[in-house]
């Protein structure tokens, strides 16, 4: 990866669901912290600058996962198509709508990625204030007690790492 953690990328490359425009940032937090970030319904608001609620999933989203989300001041269906191997895609009204992926860099670190169908590529903007707001949850999630992770994974990250994540966390 050649960006740093500040800078958004664009480009178009091919996905599993075809040509589509590529919005990515590098997370200076694990891929499993992201991809909470990602999945969790509760966070939505405070990431996805064009949703403003969530309602029909309880906690995280999974393959399959029906509900609504609030977009200017409308509900809107959706309908989680995928949601594995930190990817997962959705159609909000039926219509098929932007991934969202997350891919690991290093034991600490992650590139965040929305992928926007060619003729949405205008939603790249919306997306690029979106990835700088995952950025900040996911780092304050990293600061903060592990037992988010643990919770929605039953994983643990290995111990020799807590002392690094804290002491090397900036503001």
């Amino acid at each position: 990866m050649k960006h740093d953690g500040r800078t958004t990328r664009t480009r178009v490359e091919q996905t599993p669901d075809g040509r589509r425009l590529v919005v990515s940032r590098a997370v200076s937090a694990p891929a499993r912290v992201a991809w909470d970030v990602l999945c969790s319904v509760d966070d939505w608001p405070e990431w996805g600058p064009s949703v403003s609620a969530v309602r029909g999933v309880d906690g995280r989203i999974e393959a399959g996962s029906e509900g609504e989300v609030r977009v200017a001041g409308v509900w809107v269906p959706f309908t989680i198509e995928t949601c594995d191997d930190f990817r997962w895609t959705w159609r909000v009204a039926g219509i098929p709508a932007t991934g969202h992926r997350v891919s690991a860099v290093g034991v600490d670190r992650c590139e965040v990625a929305f992928e926007i169908p060619l003729a949405a590529s205008p939603y790249a903007v919306v997306c690029a204030v979106a990835l700088r707001r995952i950025e900040r949850l996911a780092t304050a999630t990293g600061r903060r007690s592990k037992q988010g992770v643990e919770r929605h994974t039953g994983e643990k990250d290995g111990d020799e790492h807590d002392d690094e994540d804290q002491s090397e966390s900036g503001p």
